[in-house]
C-alpha cells in the first residue's frame, strides 16, 4: 500500500500518474482513478470503483465499491456515492453511428452529473446525465434521475419523483404549521414553490 502524504492507495487500484489525489484520501482494491481526476482531502474510493477522466470531487466525498462515476461528472464537498451506482454521461449511447462504423471519442459528446455538497446517491441508482442534484438531497436506492433534483429533496422510484424533504442529517422533515423540521438537529425550513429554504434562527 501507497501511504505517502497521507494518501493511501492499495497495491491493485489503478491510479493515472497525472491524477491529483488530495491528503487523508484512500483508494481500495481493483478502483480505477483516470488520467486528470481530481480527488480532494479525506476522499474514500471503494472496492471496484471507477472515477473517470477529469472528473473532479470535492473534500470528504465517499464513492462506494463498483460505483461508476463517468466523466464529466462534479462532486461537491461531502457526496455520499452509494455501492453500485452509475452517472452516466451519454444522452444518446449508440455503438455506432448510423453508417454503421464504430463510434469513436469524436462522434459523440459528454455530458456529466453535478451533484451538490452534501447529497446523498443510495445504491443501485442511476443518474442519467445531464442532471443536477440539490445540495443535501437524498436519491433513494434503486431510484432513476432523469431531471434535476432540488436542495434538500427525497426522491424515489423510475423514474424519481421527490416524495418528500430531508435535513442536513439525511433525516425526513416533518411538516407542522407550514413549517417543516428535522426531528434530529431541529433545523427550520419552508417550501416556497418547490424549493425549500432553510430558516434562520429568529425567523
Amino acid at each position: 500500500m501507497n501511504t505517502s502524504s497521507g494518501v493511501r492507495i492499495v497495491d491493485s487500484a489503478d491510479v493515472a500518474d497525472d491524477a491529483r489525489i488530495g491528503e487523508g484520501s484512500s483508494i481500495w482494491h481493483l478502483a480505477q482513478v483516470r488520467e486528470g481526476a481530481v480527488l480532494g482531502s479525506n476522499c474514500v474510493i471503494g472496492r471496484g470503483a471507477y472515477i473517470g477522466t477529469g472528473v473532479t470531487l470535492g473534500d470528504n466525498c465517499k464513492v462506494q465499491n463498483y460505483a461508476l462515476v463517468y466523466e464529466p461528472a462534479t462532486l461537491a464537498d461531502g457526496v455520499f456515492v452509494g455501492p453500485g451506482v452509475v452517472l452516466t454521461n451519454d444522452t444518446y449511447p449508440r455503438a455506432v453511428n448510423p453508417d454503421g462504423t464504430i463510434k469513436s471519442a469524436h462522434d459523440w459528446e459528454a455530458v456529466g452529473v453535478d451533484i451538490a455538497v452534501g447529497a446523498s446517491i443510495g445504491a443501485r441508482a442511476v443518474c442519467v446525465a445531464p442532471v443536477r442534484i440539490g445540495a443535501w438531497s437524498t436519491i433513494a436506492a434503486g431510484s432513476v434521475v432523469t431531471r434535476d433534483v432540488p436542495d434538500f429533496a427525497l426522491v424515489a422510484g423510475v423514474p424519481a419523483r421527490r416524495i418528500g424533504w430531508v435535513g442536513r442529517s439525511g433525516r425526513r422533515l416533518v411538516e407542522a404549521d407550514g413549517i417543516w423540521t428535522c426531528p434530529d438537529t431541529h433545523a427550520r425550513y419552508v417550501e416556497r414553490e418547490g424549493t425549500l429554504m432553510e430558516l434562520n434562527d429568529d425567523e
